[in-house]
């Protein structure tokens, strides 16, 4: 084999898969109601691509240090402090090409071969990629409904083990949107610190939140926010998730060794979106809330209708813009003809006899689901819920 075991191993992202079949089929002329997407339908505000003009036209446009600007390092540095009462010097952040970049650097950094990673289920699809790519081992906490898809602190303990490297928390969660409280993190942060493990904070949808205030695990006292690594970006929060713009902040090593992978692998991100992020943390935040009460109008809608369509249900979630969908009421039945057997089984039904796409929740470690995207206009939520409604009526 050409490839190497590494990189072999490794599958490729669903969720970008049904997104790129869904609109391979809208430019066939297929009206496709897309529920997929992973990123804010709005367009970057005004005053951020302004400040990306204005560093094109100043020349901007040259290496930079690959952990990124002075400028943008203070602004991150500033939004911790502001948002999350947490400080951070210029040597304990660095700025990646999205948060993702940041988060295969961390797992990179942190873990050796036969380490292992405990990773809440549902989770996000990359997550359990990157430490395959790390040689080390994933170990699934599942959770349920019953405790809001949240882990509690009795099975992270019982998981801890010699060889646990690190916990990745997600909070907003993607898939289910579901937003860990004050209370809760305090007593996941007691048994980290006690076991001497790391802690991966993904807040990458922190911004968008509705019914509660983020608190990030690692304002929770110095013991803990020596065992984490934050991270964050500006692509939900702002609508940027092509300017690739994320950023984490942890102790000096680690953050230090991240730059050092980083200098041999991608250098700087794109300067010109540098100077765009720094306007996004300290200009004008009125298109973010904008933003931020359209998403919760559609979450509402969504949820209602999603709920009264016989055979499938769903949380409130209380952050990010997913709905996460149990359709353990509808698996064993038949769709023409088909038996619908899984979350991929109802999936391809979706796309191929409604024109609607989703994303099956097996992809996210449980297939008893599917993950519907607010992150479209109310039109299309409208007629993708009708269509879905009466595709499972039949």
């Amino acid at each position: 084999m050409i490839i190497s075991k590494r990189t072999s191993q490794i599958s490729p992202s669903p969720t970008l898969s049904i997104t790129a079949k869904a609109k391979k089929m809208q430019a066939e002329g297929i009206n496709v109601i897309g529920f997929g997407a992973g990123e804010p339908d709005f367009d970057t505000p005004v005053n951020i691509k302004e400040a990306a003009k204005k560093a094109i036209d100043k020349g901007f446009t040259k290496y930079t240090p690959t952990a990124g600007t002075k400028e943008l390092k203070d602004a991150v540095s500033a939004k911790f402090k502001k948002d999350n009462n947490l400080e951070y010097l210029p040597d304990e952040i660095i700025v990646s090409c999205g948060a993702k970049h940041s988060i295969f650097n961390i797992i990179i950094t942190l873990c050796n071969e036969g380490d292992e990673v405990i990773l809440p289920s549902p989770y996000w699809v990359s997550y359990p990629e990157m430490v395959k790519v790390a040689g080390a081992k994933t170990v699934m906490l599942n959770t349920t409904k019953e405790s809001d898809f949240k882990i509690t602190p009795e099975q992270l303990e019982k998981a801890i083990r010699p060889n646990t490297k690190l916990l990745i928390l997600n909070s907003p969660s993607n898939p289910t949107g579901m937003v860990y409280g004050e209370s809760e993190l305090e007593e996941l942060s007691k048994i980290i610190s006690k076991a001497g493990i790391y802690c991966i904070s993904d807040e990458i949808y922190e911004k968008v939140i509705y019914d509660q205030q983020h608190v990030s695990i690692a304002s929770l006292g110095e013991d803990i926010k020596k065992r984490t690594i934050v991270v964050n970006g500006v692509s939900k929060a702002y609508a940027m998730t092509g300017w690739r713009i994320g950023y984490a902040a942890g102790p000096k090593e680690i953050i230090q060794a991240m730059s050092n992978l980083q200098d041999h692998s991608t250098s700087n991100p794109t300067s010109i979106a540098q100077a765009a992020s720094v306007e996004a943390l300290i200009g004008s935040q009125d298109d973010l809330e904008k933003m931020v009460k359209e998403f919760k109008k559609r979450r509402d809608f969504m949820v209602d209708r999603v709920n009264a369509i016989t055979g499938i249900s769903t949380i409130n979630p209380q952050g990010a813009f997913y709905c996460w969908v149990d359709i353990s009421g509808i698996l064993q039945k038949s769709a023409n003809g088909k038996k619908i057997m899984n979350s991929m089984d109802l999936t391809d039904a979706l796309l191929n006899g409604a024109q609607v796409a989703v994303v099956p929740g097996g992809v996210f470690g449980d297939d008893n689901y599917i993950r519907l995207s607010y992150a479209t206009s109310m039109e299309n939520i409208i007629e993708g819920l009708n269509r879905i409604e009466r595709f499972i009526s039949q």
